[in-house]
């Protein structure tokens, strides 16, 4: 007589596995991207802001740029494009996890068993997909309302693909990193807003590459979005227009090794300076 032995609750091969880290940062992405298609004013103001800016600098500005070959509604979509990245991450973020601090929704996640990295993966794919949504939409308006060319070479869409992503890590990383500096949530506006709001005057979003001071676009060179602005114009202006920049030309490898440089110095921002509690929770 035979006996067949029972599996027990205990041994191994009975055990759960555990799910990765990757795998509950894409289900914490989707409670993320949930949530922020719930609050219907912030979608559409988020989705509508660099639009209605598009709009109204390519309305206002429409003559050529100094017989470059180039029309300020290239120039537009291109700055409005790296002003929604930055918008999308560095300040979404920015404010968006100071007020969960404040509210001790950081603090509650901390007391799961999630390990912290799906937390900021989650937060990042928000960033991609409300990023690419956005600059989906502005390349579509710029192109229907302004008749905008789209780069038509494979190594166009290569260059601004890796300035996307580049910028959007860069910006995203950043912004949680300043999400600590607020004091509280209803100040996290005032703190965030502000330098984004300076570097789109010095980084050439709102007023054209040539004319803002040269002191003023060498501090806009030390953030990221003076090199996307400048990256994306590469992609869409003309090469006669690079005789525009600072320094007479794209530049584009210098551009790659900057936001190359933000991801890394973003991320060790962020694991130096983010904290889970507020500063009056101790």
């Amino acid at each position: 007589m035979t006996t067949t032995a029972v599996p027990s609750a205990a041994t191994p091969a009975a055990a759960t596995k555990l799910p990765s880290a990757w795998s509950l940062g894409r289900h914490r992405a989707s409670i993320e991207i949930k949530q922020f298609f719930r609050l219907r004013e912030q979608v559409v103001f988020t989705f509508s802001f660099p639009i209605v800016f598009l709009f109204l600098f390519a309305s206002i500005f429409r003559d050529d740029m100094a017989n470059t070959g180039a029309t300020a509604s290239q120039y537009y979509v291109a700055s409005m494009i790296a002003s929604g990245i930055m918008a999308t991450s560095f300040q979404s973020l920015g404010v968006s996890i100071a007020i969960e601090r404040d509210e001790k929704v950081l603090r509650r996640l901390r007391g799961t068993p999630m390990p912290p990295v799906a937390y900021f993966l989650g937060k990042m794919w928000l960033v991609l997909v409300t990023g690419t949504m956005e600059t989906a939409l502005l390349l579509l308006f710029g192109t229907t309302v302004f008749d905008v060319d789209l780069p038509s070479d494979a190594m166009g869409w290569l260059t601004f693909g890796w300035i996307f992503l580049l910028g959007l890590t860069g910006c995203g990383l950043l912004g949680i990193a300043i999400s600590s500096l607020p004091k509280s949530g209803r100040a996290a506006t005032s703190v965030v807003v502000l330098p984004y709001l300076v570097l789109q005057f010095i980084s050439g979003v709102y007023i054209l590459i040539d004319t803002v001071p040269g002191w003023m676009l060498n501090i806009g060179a030390l953030f990221p979005l003076k090199w996307m602005c400048q990256g994306l114009r590469g992609v869409f202006l003309p090469d006669s227009a690079a005789a525009l920049e600072q320094a007479g030309s794209w530049e584009f490898g210098r551009i790659a090794l900057v936001l190359s440089a933000w991801c890394i110095g973003g991320l060790v921002l962020c694991l130096l300076t983010f904290r889970w509690k507020s500063a009056r929770d101790g």
